[in-house]
């Protein structure tokens, strides 16, 4: 493990040469964050990462929220909902919310928002939010009712989330691109700058409704840069340039947390890390990946306890199979593969690989997780060329023409739900590089069932077969480490979403 520790005595030294104190951010009512990576595109609609999910969250609001530590669902832009029958949901509206462009509240945006969504001639970045929505009519000005393609019992997890409410007459006018350079929502922030994937500033909106479940932003400006590098942000975060950073490596972690300058937390969230491989052929007749004993020998080649213990440390644990362990339907009931290289190396050599295959291996975070999971493959001869894209090309990449083999991670949107991870990447769309029709069935049952036991059944199948067929190899969950001043009262979540407007300074 030690060369994938080689970042941590130039983070040592950058910390010793930086000076100064974190407090200009209180001065100003400004919390200066990082993000680590890019954000393009701030229509949460048109973007699937993470940032995207914490700024959607931020500047817009859906029309239910999840508390994050009760799990109770809460009216948000609705007061009261009710199912009519399994496909028919009825929801109130709330009065008196305003858009940060001062346009009134009503149903016509909630109807104008999910039938554009649900039309796939809109090409919304993460089907899976949407497409479980047939369409919205409008019952007054006050009042919609949502029809669903088929029963969907994961709908209010979804309706808390990934569904943001957007303002009709201007999303009409402008669509994606307007809205991801000049952003107007219902939430707590509304944006005042952007330069995409650079620089977005926000500020406190005034006129934010009195009784949100979010409760009313107290800081008074979110200036938010993208900063790739973690030497970098140390400089900033001591010179005051910085008041907030997170997703901080383990072992910089350790010695922030050992310097007692700042706030160090660690928390867990829903990420999984996994092995994704071309199980269908997308690149070619002759990629290894098409054979299974190839997939298990990849399975058998990796230790991922060390990984934990040695890079990931805090509260992430071993993951062994497709989905975050909380979440509806999730089982660890299925085929696991120990650390065995000698094992791999039998695999590959009765797949017809005695000496081994040279592979493209893509990344697009961790660069340290990423290269010890290729030293392990190159020590059972599975050679790797390591290729660290950003997210947003190795996704374009993956979608239309597929990668042999790449480390990825999914969040689930924090969606506590089997079918915010499985479904979406096993129901032969674009990102599905298995193409197993039978789990597909599975998941169709499963997804759309309103018997919480056969959910799980149907899941638990598609689950087991991903595992035994390896056509995931998934690795663990991920912690996140935070670091802020002393002067920020904040406690994360495990869902993984700062909730900036719940932030205040002490």
């Amino acid at each position: 493990m030690k060369t994938v520790l080689k970042g941590a005595s130039l983070f040592a030294l950058t910390m010793l040469a930086a000076s100064g104190s974190a407090l200009a951010g209180k001065a100003d009512d400004t919390l200066n964050i990082s993000f680590t990576k890019e954000l393009e595109n701030v229509d949460g609609y048109f973007n699937s990462s993470r940032e995207g999910v914490i700024m959607q969250r931020t500047v817009w609001d859906s029309l239910l929220y999840r508390d994050p530590e009760t799990g109770e669902y809460k009216g948000n832009l609705a007061t009261d909902w009710k199912w009519v029958d399994d496909v028919t949901l009825d929801l109130d509206l709330r009065k008196g919310v305003k858009f940060h462009n001062g346009a009134d509240f009503t149903a016509d945006d909630v109807v104008y928002t999910v039938n554009w969504v649900v039309d796939p001639a809109h090409g919304v970045k993460t089907q899976r939010n949407v497409n479980w929505m047939k369409s919205t009519e409008k019952l007054d000005d006050y009042k919609v009712r949502l029809h669903l393609k088929a029963p969907f019992p994961a709908a209010f997890e979804y309706l808390s989330g990934p569904v943001p409410i957007y303002p009709h007459e201007y999303y009409a006018k402008v669509g994606p691109s307007g809205m991801g350079q000049n952003p107007v929502g219902t939430g707590p922030y509304k944006v005042v700058s952007v330069e995409p994937g650079k620089h977005f500033v926000l500020e406190k909106f005034d006129g934010y409704f009195k009784d949100s479940p979010k409760g009313q932003p107290k800081i008074g400006h979110l200036d938010i840069r993208t900063i790739p590098d973690i030497n970098t942000e140390a400089a900033e975060l001591f010179s005051g340039g910085l008041d907030w950073i997170w997703q901080v490596p383990a072992d910089q972690a350790e010695k922030l947390k050992e310097m007692d300058q700042f706030t160090v937390a660690n928390e867990s969230t829903m990420r999984i890390g996994y092995i994704d491989m071309d199980a269908a052929g997308r690149t070619g007749e002759k990629n290894p990946m098409t054979d299974v004993r190839v997939r298990r020998a990849v399975a058998h080649a990796i230790d991922r306890q060390a990984i934990v213990d040695g890079l990931l440390k805090g509260k992430s644990k071993v993951v062994d199979a497709a989905c975050f362990p909380t979440q509806f339907g999730c089982t660890d009931d299925v085929t696991k593969y120990d650390y065995d290289p000698e094992k791999a190396k039998e695999l590959l050599a009765e797949a017809g690989y005695p000496d081994g295959f040279t592979i493209d291996f893509y990344a697009y975070r961790d660069r340290e997780y990423a290269e010890a999971l290729a030293n392990y493959l190159n020590a059972v001869g599975i050679k790797t060329n390591f290729k660290l894209l950003q997210y947003s090309a190795l996704r374009e990449l993956r979608m239309k023409q597929g990668t042999p083999m790449s480390f990825q991670t999914w969040g689930s949107y924090s969606i506590n739900d089997a079918s915010a991870i499985v479904s979406q990447f096993f129901k032969l769309g674009s990102l599905d590089t298995a193409r197993d029709e039978e789990i597909k069935k599975w998941l169709d049952v499963a997804d759309s069932s309103i018997d919480p036991e056969k959910r799980k059944e149907y899941y638990a199948k598609a689950f087991k077969k991903i595992a035994d067929q390896a056509y995931w190899v998934p690795l663990f969950s991920y912690n996140a480490n935070y670091v802020f001043t002393k002067d920020l009262d904040y406690t994360p979540t495990t869902d993984a979403i700062p909730r900036f407007f719940q932030m205040s300074w002490k």
